[in-house]
């Protein structure tokens, strides 16, 4: 009897990259002042590192948040300079958050930046109604990635807040990516709402939530982006996938920013990405009065630039977008 040889299953392969997508971003605010930046809590190495290593390459210009003496005896242990950078003494990392906040609603800060804290008791402060950072916008968090076996940034949004978004949720998820990517470059970004399938099917609600989305960015209700779903993961970054499914789409195979279901789906994406395709990722929350920079101990250095780049080229832009409208 003959022995059939197994049907080859294994997606397209594509040649590997040297990391570029955060150099490029890095490359891009030579011409960018450096951005006031209240840090909350950087108590530990990688925190207080991170924020003067963004303030050495000229993206941010810290203020330093948190038990002044923790944050004194961390520099001391990893032989780092304070004395470029302004200090803030408060006594635990909740007052740390409350500082930071009241920082930047008072104008002396444009970006904000999480220290060794939790995100829930940073965010806690950022979203609290009479004191906090909130904005007619749902806030939402977004990873810039760097995939090396992906041409170009790829969002992934959202994956740290909104746990189960709702349609009108989902429009300001969207809308705060596109903002985002119009900050760093991208005039049209193609956003690829992601479900299991490609069609759309009443069994699965995140299909139908994909063509309203696709119809809200028809109705001008969404602007600045080209959307298309839904689209099953391959497709979205496929264009041989797409091809073989019979998918005309300018968005299919080319996705700027991938739109996921849930929180959960979101956060296994990202996971899987780093963990098995050896991505970085940078993190920011958008939607609120400025760009909320979430760094986590595990995040490489080039990440945590990333982060802090992507924050100076989004006030960069809100700079020059008032100024537009001033001169108007």
């Amino acid at each position: 009897m003959a022995i059939r040889s197994p049907i080859d299953v294994s997606p397209p392969t594509r040649p590997a990259r040297e990391y570029r997508v955060y150099p490029n971003l890095i490359e891009r605010c030579a011409s960018v002042e450096p951005v006031r930046t209240a840090v909350a809590h950087p108590c530990d190495e990688a925190s207080l590192t991170g924020a003067i290593e963004a303030a050495r390459a000229k993206l941010i210009t810290p203020i330093l948040i948190g038990p002044e003496a923790k944050i004194r005896s961390v520099a001391a242990q990893f032989g780092l300079d304070l004395a470029p950078y302004a200090l803030v003494d408060v006594p635990h990392s909740h007052a740390a958050a409350a500082k930071a906040v009241e920082i930047v609603r008072a104008g002396e800060a444009d970006a904000l930046m999480k220290g060794s804290l939790h995100t829930d008791e940073l965010m806690g402060e950022v979203v609290r109604k009479e004191t906090g950072l909130r904005t007619e916008r749902r806030i939402s968090h977004a990873f810039i990635m760097d995939v090396p076996t992906y041409p170009k940034p790829l969002v992934v949004t959202d994956a740290a807040i909104n746990i189960f978004p709702d349609l009108e949720t989902k429009a300001d998820i969207v809308q705060n990516a596109i903002d985002m990517a119009h900050a760093f470059g991208r005039d049209l970004p193609k956003v690829a709402i992601l479900s299991a399938v490609e069609t759309v099917t009443p069994k699965i609600p995140s299909t139908i939530d994909a063509a309203a989305l696709c119809k809200m960015a028809e109705r001008g209700q969404i602007t600045g982006g080209l959307l298309d779903g839904p689209l099953a993961f391959d497709n979205a970054i496929s264009k041989e996938a797409a091809e073989i499914k019979g998918i005309r789409s300018e968005v299919a195979g080319d996705a700027d920013i991938l739109l996921v279901p849930d929180l959960e789906a979101g956060n296994m994406l990202a996971k899987q990405l780093t963990f098995l395709a050896n991505a970085d990722a940078a993190g920011i929350v958008l939607g609120a009065r400025v760009p909320i920079i979430l760094t986590s101990r595990a995040d490489t250095v080039r990440a945590r630039m990333a982060s802090c780049a992507i924050a100076a080229l989004l006030v960069d832009a809100r700079r020059r977008q008032a100024g537009v409208v001033a001169a108007e």
